[in-house]
């Protein structure tokens, strides 16, 4: 199978889908790989690495695009390369197409392409392959961030997360405990933060206090503990996900006024639209807005500035899906491994993933856009 790898295009975005090991284990079982030039260097991946594993580098996306059966990606194409895909190719990327602006995907639907969304590949037992190690890296980093925004420099409080004799630590609270809100909790308690995580599933609360080796606190997510517990947070991170659907609001703006002034809130679930009524998303050069006296930090591609880590994180999780299909073909990798399959967003011109498929319905899709 030729297979390409572009060069990501957004913002502040230093990773690739797949290192030249990857690559080399694909063109070791006779597969071609074609990455376009640069491809890999925010992830300290040159061109020769790639020409040594045995891909081909070439000089455009028009170039990779044209070439490829299956196009490996890690953020959703701009609406320009979405316009370079043809009929019959497969796109991999986490595509997040819950929030997307709908004429992405009406250009996929009329392109007739085959989208597998890398945060939709989802295990019997719920695990969600691909995107779990890019989730533990965005929770690792939460403290950093809040670190920095809650600096009086910043335009924050003027707090350190883990206090000193004699001073409180910052308040940190957590609403959504999957692998993003455990991992975050785990490093500001590790920080010595004062943490709180809700969530409306007890068994995760469970596994949080399990895991976690200082103590954190633990509430049911219910609209009365959400608003007590805004009113004294220092630091409020969003972690609310549900594989293909956009993230629920649990934090209107009526809400955002009873929190102190240069509190900061960190929305990780704006790749699915946010989950703060006020979050919009922003860039990493310009990565904060202020509602209300509060600082909203909602960077879509979190790790894309720790390049080199999530580049190998990813093509990891990525690889074995890129190779079954690739061996096998997309209908028999599909049936071989049915996490792949409830990873299909768009197929054929028709939307398939339930998520979508009830989104747009609600909305009015085309009937014809709907498997």
């Amino acid at each position: 199978m030729d297979i390409g790898i572009p060069k990501e295009r957004r913002e502040s975005e230093y990773r690739v889908a797949l290192t030249p090991a990857a690559v080399f284990q694909l063109v070791s079982r006779g597969h071609r790989v074609f990455v376009e030039r640069g491809a890999g260097e925010g992830s300290g991946f040159m061109n020769q690495d790639y020409l040594d594993a045995g891909a081909t580098v070439v000089y455009s996306p028009e170039e990779v695009y044209h070439r490829a059966e299956l196009v490996v990606k890690v953020a959703r194409p701009l609406q320009g390369e979405l316009e370079l895909l043809h009929e019959g190719q497969i796109l991999m990327a986490f595509m997040h197409l819950a929030s997307a602006h709908p004429n992405k995907l009406e250009t996929l639907l009329e392109r007739r392409v085959t989208v597998i969304g890398l945060e939709t590949i989802e295990e019997d037992d719920g695990y969600l392959p691909v995107l779990h190690p890019i989730s533990k890296m965005a929770g690792r980093l939460a403290p950093h961030i809040a670190s920095r925004f809650l600096q009086n420099d910043a335009g924050g409080k003027g707090i350190l997360l883990g206090g000193v004799t004699g001073v409180a630590p910052a308040e940190v609270v957590i609403i959504g405990t999957g692998t993003v809100g455990t991992e975050a909790a785990i490093t500001f308690a590790n920080t010595g933060a004062s943490v709180y995580a809700l969530d409306i599933n007890h068994r995760a609360l469970e596994r949080l206090e399990e895991r976690s080796p200082h103590r954190v606190v633990t509430l049911s997510a219910t609209r009365h503990n959400i608003r007590k517990v805004l009113k004294f947070a220092d630091v409020l991170l969003l972690a609310v996900y549900r594989p293909g659907y956009r993230a629920p609001i649990v934090v209107r703006r009526e809400m955002l006024k009873t929190m102190r002034p240069r509190s900061v809130i960190i929305d990780f679930s704006i790749d699915q639209g946010g989950a703060a009524e006020t979050s919009r998303p922003t860039t990493h050069s310009s990565p904060t807005y202020v509602v209300d006296g509060v600082i909203h930090y909602c960077v879509p591609n979190i790790t894309g500035v720790v390049g080199r880590t999530a580049t190998h994180a990813i093509s990891n999780a990525l690889l074995p899906f890129v190779c079954a299909i690739a061996n096998m073909g997309l209908d028999a990798a599909i049936r071989e491994h049915p996490a792949l399959a409830r990873g299909i967003n768009v197929r054929d011109g028709q939307i398939v993933h339930p998520a979508l498929r009830e989104l747009y319905a609600t909305h009015g899709a085309h009937p014809r856009d709907i498997a």
